[in-house]
């Protein structure tokens, strides 16, 4: 079936003109259908369903599927948030779905934010992102001042040319299934009480065919970015290193490098990583200067004492997947709530929870 695009409606007037202009120029040449309300797109996704029941592959071809999303000038679109409601309604629907966004405001603010909560929601439901899905249109298009300069036109043709590539990622991406796939964990939790390890600990067990490394970031092992100017993190990405040294360098870049897929335990204690989380991402910069990581799924085990999970799995998608480029599968959070120590084993349906994470694992990266 040819890729569908998800076009949301927007009532304020002139609202979509932009977008719609560079939809036009991504899609052409492109076969593809338009859903602009929940009931076309609930039919396209059934019928999809129905001719993949007729597939018989070890490695099925997914769906494909471009959300567009004209925002206005109060970053509110209302339609947005009916798909919102419908996939949280519906937590399996887009399972077998790999899909991109574009993002268009007539306002500096908004854009990424309303990026993030679609796909969350259908991350939720499902679907799988590529690396960097998300192509955003600010009011200003001041976003694009680096990428037009580097493509040698204005910041409307950079807008363009960067929803093309979208458009060709999201119809060429596929997860790259192996036989013994390299699992990176990253954590900085104590073995001993931390829930979060605990869960992880549990699944690592029904992972046998994986080559699995964990590397602890605790307190005293990580130094945060401080912001080096472009040329010198340039240099030091370029050696494969960076100004700070220390175990990014010696053991956290060679280890990403290797990984087929990166986990994240990320314990929830203040509504946001953990500042040797944050850390890591930001001196993963260095390295980012000279290899993406398109080709890199991401997965994480989310554990709040008492809410908030959504609120640190999407800070991982926004710092990992939107602008890190690692994939993300569908459902890639498992997100738990527990918290006295040992309370994460207690919890109800635990073991059916973590069962299924590990087979999501399995599915996105061993090729059987």
């Amino acid at each position: 079936m040819p890729l569908l695009l998800v076009h949301l409606r927007e009532e304020e007037k002139g609202a979509d003109a932009r977008l719609s202009e560079v939809l036009s120029y991504a899609l052409d040449g492109y076969a593809y259908e338009t859903a602009m309300e929940i009931s076309a797109f609930e039919d396209y996704v059934n019928r999809w369903r129905r001719l993949e029941k007729t597939q018989n592959r070890k490695n099925p071809v997914q769906g494909r599927i471009l959300f567009a999303v004209p925002l206005g000038t109060s970053g509110i679109n209302l339609e947005l948030y009916r798909l919102i409601r419908f996939l949280r309604e519906h937590p399996d629907f887009l399972n077998g779905f790999v899909g991109g966004l574009l993002v268009d405001s007539e306002n500096d603010l908004y854009s990424k934010s309303a990026a993030k909560d679609l796909v969350f929601a259908a991350n939720c439901a499902g679907c799988a992102f590529v690396g960097r899905p998300l192509v955003e249109g600010t009011r200003t298009l001041s976003n694009y001042t680096i990428v037009s300069n580097n493509l040698g036109t204005d910041l409307m043709g950079a807008y363009r040319e960067s929803a093309a590539g979208l458009v060709k990622e999201v119809l060429g991406t596929d997860c790259v299934r192996k036989k013994c796939p390299k699992v990176l964990v990253l954590h900085a939790s104590s073995h001993k009480t931390s829930n979060t390890y605990a869960i992880w600990d549990r699944v690592k067990e029904q992972l046998p065919e994986m080559e699995i490394r964990e590397i602890g970031l605790r307190n005293g092992t990580l130094s945060d970015c401080a912001g080096c100017p472009y040329k010198m993190c340039l240099h030091f990405g370029e050696q494969g290193s960076c100004f700070y040294g220390g175990v990014m360098v010696e053991d956290v870049y060679p280890a990403v490098r290797e990984a087929d897929a990166i986990v994240m335990l990320c314990p929830n204690y203040n509504d946001a990583l953990s500042a040797n989380l944050t850390a890591f991402i930001n001196r993963l910069t260095s390295l980012f200067r000279t290899t993406r990581f398109y080709d890199k799924a991401l997965f994480a085990v989310v554990v709040s004492g008492y809410s908030g999970s959504d609120i640190v799995a999407e800070q991982l998608i926004a710092a990992l997947n939107m602008n890190k480029t690692f994939y993300l599968p569908g459902h890639f959070a498992m997100m738990e709530t527990a918290n006295n120590a040992g309370a994460a084993m207690q919890l109800p349906g635990i073991e059916e929870r973590m069962n299924a994470f590990a087979e999501r694992i399995r599915e996105t990266l061993l090729y059987r």
